[in-house]
C-alpha cells in the first residue's frame, strides 16, 4: 500500500529515516555539532589543535565537548600537532626558504607546543638550510646588479634575517657571493 507522503510501497524492514532535529525544535548534539566544525576545519587545510579549538571556542562550543571531540580525533590520527608541524616546516622551508628561527615562530603562532616544534626542527639539517640560503641570495642579486656593494649586503642581510637565518649564516653567504660576483672583481 503507497504511502501518503513517498508515493512508494512500504518494505518490509524499511524505516524511515528519523525526523531532522531542526524540524522537532531539539536540540542538536553537541559533540556532533562540534564534531563537524572540526571536519570542516580540516577540509580546508590541516590544522593544529591548537587551531581547531580556537575554531571551535568561536562558535560558543562548550569546553569539555571540544577536548572530548579533539581527544577522539588525536585517537583516529585525523588532529596530529606532530604531523601538521612536520608539514608546516617542510613546506615553509621549500617554498620560502624559511630558516630554523622563523620556523619556530611560525609554529608557535599556529599553536604548536615547544616540545613538538622542537622535535621538528631537530630534523632540519643545517647544511641544506645554509643551501637554501646561498640560492636565495644568488636569486636576489640578480636583482640588485648595479647597486653600491654596501647596498646590496645590506637588502641581502635583511632579506635573510626576516627568514630568520643566523647572522653568521647570512654573512658567510652574502661574503662569499659577492666575491664570486664578476661586477664586484677588483681590477
Amino acid at each position: 500500500m503507497p504511502t501518503p507522503t513517498s508515493g512508494r510501497e512500504a518494505k518490509p524492514g524499511f524505516a524511515p529515516p528519523p525526523p531532522d532535529a531542526a524540524v522537532e525544535g531539539a536540540e542538536p548534539d553537541a559533540h556532533d555539532f562540534a564534531r563537524q566544525i572540526v571536519l570542516r576545519q580540516l577540509t580546508n587545510s590541516p590544522k593544529s589543535r591548537a587551531q581547531l579549538e580556537q575554531a571551535l571556542a568561536k562558535r560558543d562550543c562548550d569546553p569539555d565537548v571540544a577536548a572530548a571531540v579533539l581527544d577522539r580525533l588525536e585517537e583516529v590520527g585525523l588532529v596530529d600537532d606532530e604531523a601538521y608541524a612536520g608539514m608546516l616546516v617542510r613546506s615553509q622551508q621549500a617554498g620560502r626558504g624559511l630558516a630554523r628561527r622563523a620556523l619556530a615562530q611560525n609554529l608557535r603562532q599556529k599553536g604548536v607546543t615547544d616540545e613538538v616544534a622542537e622535535s621538528v626542527l631537530d630534523a632540519v639539517d643545517p647544511t641544506a638550510e645554509e643551501e637554501r640560503a646561498r640560492e636565495l641570495v644568488d636569486k636576489r642579486l640578480r636583482r640588485l646588479h648595479g647597486l653600491d656593494v654596501i647596498v646590496q649586503k645590506r637588502r641581502l642581510a635583511g632579506m635573510l634575517a626576516r627568514k630568520g637565518y643566523p647572522s653568521e649564516v647570512s654573512m658567510r653567504v652574502i661574503r662569499e657571493a659577492l666575491a664570486a660576483t664578476p661586477e664586484h672583481d677588483r681590477d
